[in-house]
C-alpha cells in the first residue's frame, strides 16, 4: 500500500469517490501522519455518524452545514472550522451544496484500501 501522495495534486485529474448518496471525495494529501481530503456535499447529502481514533480538523470551503459532534450540534457555513476528538461519534448534513476540507491525523489508512 502506498504511505505517500505525489508532492503535487491537481484537482481536475484526481478521482472522485462516491462515499454515499450526494457525498463523494477527493484525497488531496497524504503521508502516514497526516491526509487531506475535499468533500462535495449536494444538499441534503449526509456524513453518516461514525467516529474513528485520527484526530480530525475540517474547514467549510463553501455551503452551509449542520455538524453534529458528540452530543452538540452547530450550524457551520463558509469560513468556518472545526476539530474532532479521537473517538468522538461526528457528523453533518449538508444544508446548502458545499465543500469541506477534512484534515486527519495520522492519515485514514481505511480510505486507501478503496
Amino acid at each position: 500500500m502506498k504511505t505517500r501522495s505525489a508532492d503535487y495534486q491537481f484537482g481536475e485529474s484526481l478521482p472522485w469517490e462516491e462515499v454515499g448518496p450526494g457525498v463523494k471525495r477527493q484525497i488531496m494529501g497524504y503521508d502516514g501522519q497526516i491526509m487531506a481530503v475535499k468533500v462535495h456535499f449536494d444538499k441534503g447529502g449526509v456524513g453518516v455518524l461514525h467516529e474513528h481514533y485520527q484526530s480530525q480538523v475540517t474547514y467549510v470551503v463553501s455551503g452551509k452545514f449542520e455538524v453534529y459532534i458528540g452530543d452538540k450540534t452547530q450550524v457551520l457555513s463558509a469560513g468556518d472550522g472545526y476539530y474532532i476528538e479521537p473517538d468522538l461519534i461526528h457528523g453533518c448534513k449538508c444544508l446548502e451544496e458545499g465543500i469541506l476540507i477534512d484534515m486527519f491525523s495520522p492519515y485514514r489508512h481505511d480510505f486507501m484500501n478503496k
